[in-house]
């Protein structure tokens, strides 16, 4: 079975340590009659915490590894010495990562920001020694405790990629292209659909040192709420994006026209979740190097009432007006990703 290089959702099984017994031992030294109780506690057992990395992109290391078990604690010893703590298991995993119970399906807590970390298996305590359990009346206690049992259950991990843009349109409308234009990232590119088949994360950088996050989604279909093609699997990558664009392909000559993919687009968004149709957004028009998508602006305009941003992401026509915009309006203006923002018209149009 072949394994893709990108992995967004998993289940795991992660074990925390059991807490190491205590012991009933008694003090036993020359020259030191009636020495008395002095056994020690266990040690605790180590637990098991999901810890954010922005270093790490995908699911794929704990599709390889998902029983992530922690250390025991150790038995306590004479003299009241303790047992060994047993040693904490910390899994990272990549930033945006939603973690649910496998059994039940009930929310546990997310992972969004680097360095977060969740505590998804305690482990156990340490047992009593006997040294506790001495009294006034009670001075030989041979009573111990056993060390408690660590946490097991079973989790699943569901990768929801943050950024601050995230690229929606039908496939092969240009959106890897575009990506590589605007950030450093290399996505495949090649002239049929589907050509990518997992998100890409680019980062826009400016002159100022300031940078965005922009993300390709895989292309949508008509469908893609109920699973079609691709879309099922990618749509959940939208819902942590400020800001969407829109790319929309004017030069397609093949049903559904420029207008109506957009409908479309906005379509499964809203019945994959409404919220979504809230965010702020941006409608560009590619290809504008191939003749005859400039003639389709004003029909596109006539029929969806946004003139949207003409570029060629193969040429770099309107890249850098893009960039502007999205420094403009994400940077500089006030979109936190919950107030409703009209498109971007163009400047001058």
């Amino acid at each position: 079975m072949k394994v893709p290089t990108f992995i967004d959702h998993v289940e795991i099984h992660v074990r925390a340590g059991h807490g190491g017994d205590g012991v009933a031992t008694f003090r036993r030294e020359r020259f030191v009659p009636y020495g008395g109780p002095d056994g020690g506690d266990g040690g605790c057992g180590g637990s098991v915490y999901l810890k954010a990395d922005e270093s790490v992109d995908s699911l794929r290391a704990l599709f390889f590894q998902p029983h992530q078990r922690a250390g025991h604690g150790g038995p306590g010893r004479h003299r009241q010495c303790s047992g060994k703590n047993g040693e904490d298991r910390i899994v990272p995993v990549p930033c945006g990562t939603e973690v649910r119970d496998a059994e039940t399906g009930d929310w546990i807590g997310d992972l969004l920001k680097h360095g977060e970390t969740l505590l998804v298996a305690k482990g156990g305590r340490g047992g009593l020694g006997n040294v506790h359990f001495k009294t006034s009346t009670h001075q030989a206690p041979r009573e111990c405790t056993p060390g408690e049992k660590g946490e097991e259950r079973r989790l699943r991990l569901e990768l929801k990629l943050i950024s601050d843009v995230g690229l929606v349109g039908y496939p092969n409308a240009g959106k890897s292209t575009l990506v590589s234009r605007l950030s450093a990232a290399r996505p495949k590119i090649a002239p049929y659909p589907f050509t990518t088949l997992h998100p890409v994360i680019g980062t826009i950088e400016y002159p100022d040192y300031q940078k965005l996050r922009v993300a390709d989604i895989p292309g949508l279909i008509a469908g893609a709420h109920r699973g079609v093609g691709l879309g099922h699997e990618f749509l959940c990558h939208i819902e942590r994006t400020r800001f969407l664009v829109f790319v929309i392909d004017l030069a397609s000559t093949e049903a559904p026209c420029p207008a109506d993919v957009y409908f479309s687009l906005q379509r499964e968004l809203e019945m994959y979740n409404p919220d979504l149709l809230a965010r702020p957004y941006l409608i560009v028009a590619n290809k504008m190097d191939i003749p005859g998508a400039r003639e389709g602006l004003p029909e596109f305009a006539r029929r969806t009432g946004h003139t949207p941003l003409p570029l060629s992401a193969r040429t770099g026509e309107g890249v850098d007006e893009l960039k502007q915009m999205l420094y403009e309006r994400l940077l500089k203006g006030p979109a936190d990703g919950g107030d409703s923002i009209p498109p971007v018209a163009v400047p001058g149009q």
